[in-house]
């Protein structure tokens, strides 16, 4: 049976660019008043059945909270309908319903009418909710002095004594300390085998997969797909890796455009023959990451996956990557070693690795050139990682040692924790 019948919602909303603040300014400046509409939930529609927890994902703006204030008609939908059969409660904005000069217990009183109970059910009531947000200490101290994961203890344990037939929250979990996470994932569970539906909008993937038995995705205020966690996510990630790698390429574009205008302007302004981007680009160089006796610079890095062909800084963690160096030689190089090593962001060595560790020849290098390794199946977590990158010669003697030369992003499908992952099979 469904409890909510969401039947091809639309809503828009002004968007000001200069509008007055007081009634003066807007009697003053009646002109300034300009606007766009912009039509944030485009049609949607979907059910749900009794019992059922479901997950909203969504890029930042995608319409998932406008959705679910839709849902508890704090808002309402130009177009389509809503339709909800029971008592719902909500979790949707931290601190909604509090007042915050009155203490925790008289919110409480407050914030249980709000959703239809009576004085007499919450005095049967208090003892468990007090109890269940361990603020038995502050209780009757003004919530404004409360912190923001108290605030969220409180506002918690209220709408899950409500005894709701639907329950909605709005990425209110990120708040509050772990243990207290871990205690209102397992009571959601629980009120979730007793009947009540859920549903949640959240970044955190995990936490979805924890409670949910279907998510939908919302892209652009229409539903982009929808199904079972384990299938939506990984096409979710998969959009966010190439929507970050689309990010990525963007600022580095705006990085050589900017390179380029510093270098006609400093070429011009000395009469000089205008450079390539390539020399441009080393000319800008931090020199202060990067040391050696200057026979060679490397001149040029870029990463690759698999394809060899579509350039890229994000990847996927199990994916392969390539990384494409390329060198200009001023003085001839004898016994030239390549050498890599992958930082962390916060500085934690993941590995190294060079051409004489893995013992192959020795080259003496006369002329600019190009060294490759491909890097496979890189199990790496989800984090922003940098390579430095080497030229040696002799005994480790540094030719160009480039520290944090290139940085890549990964990310990932799964929740495993730590530096990489590894492979493993469970037999029990």
């Amino acid at each position: 049976m469904s409890v909510i019948s969401i039947k091809d919602i639309e809503k828009k909303f002004k968007v000001y660019y200069d509008k007055g603040q007081t009634f003066k300014e807007r009697l003053l400046f009646r002109n300034r008043n300009h606007y766009e509409e912009r039509l944030v939930l485009k049609g949607i529609s979907f059910q749900v059945e009794k019992g059922q927890a479901i997950g909203l994902i969504g890029e930042n703006g995608s319409g998932k909270s406008t959705l679910l204030k839709l849902m508890t008609r704090i808002m309402y939908p130009d177009k389509g309908s809503i339709e909800i059969k029971g008592r719902v409660s909500s979790l949707i904005e931290l601190g909604a319903g509090f007042h915050p000069d009155m203490s925790g217990r008289e919110n409480i009183y407050t914030n249980a009418s709000i959703f239809g109970l009576t004085k007499k059910e919450v005095d049967s009531r208090i003892k468990d909710i007090i109890e269940f947000s361990e603020l038995e200490e502050f209780i009757d101290n003004p919530v404004r002095t409360y912190s923001s994961g108290m605030y969220m203890r409180l506002a918690f344990s209220v709408a899950i004594n409500v005894d709701a037939d639907i329950l909605l929250i709005d990425e209110i979990l990120a708040v509050g300390d772990v243990n207290f996470q871990a205690k209102c994932f397992n009571k959601l569970r629980e009120i979730k085998s007793k009947g009540t539906t859920i549903v949640i909008v959240s970044h955190s993937l995990g936490q979805i997969e924890q409670i949910c038995d279907r998510t939908i995705w919302i892209q652009d205020g229409l539903i982009k797909a929808e199904g079972s966690p384990r299938t939506i996510h990984p096409e979710y990630m998969d959009f966010m890796g190439q929507k970050r790698q689309e990010i990525i390429d963007r600022q580095e574009s705006k990085k050589e455009k900017r390179a380029e205008q510093k270098n006609e302007t400093e070429n011009n302004h000395n009469s000089v023959e205008t450079i390539s981007l390539k020399e441009s680009k080393k000319a800008v160089i931090s020199e202060s990451k990067r040391w050696g006796n200057g026979k060679a610079r490397i001149s040029k890095i870029e990463t690759f996956g698999v394809d060899d062909k579509t350039k890229k800084n994000v990847f996927k963690t199990g994916e392969s990557i390539k990384l494409r160096v390329d060198y200009i030689v001023k003085e001839k190089i004898i016994g030239t070693v390549f050498g890599i090593a992958v930082y962390r962001s916060d500085g934690l060595h993941c590995y190294g690795v060079n051409t004489k560790i893995d013992k192959l020849n020795e080259v003496d290098i006369i002329n600019d050139g190009t060294f490759e390794i491909l890097l496979e199946n890189v199990n790496l977590l989800p984090g922003e990682y940098i390579f430095d990158i080497a030229i040696e010669c002799g005994d480790g003697i540094p030719v160009d040692y480039y520290r944090e030369a290139h940085t890549f992003q990964i990310y990932s499908t799964t929740n495993d924790v730590g530096i990489v992952r590894i492979q493993h099979k469970w037999s029990y």
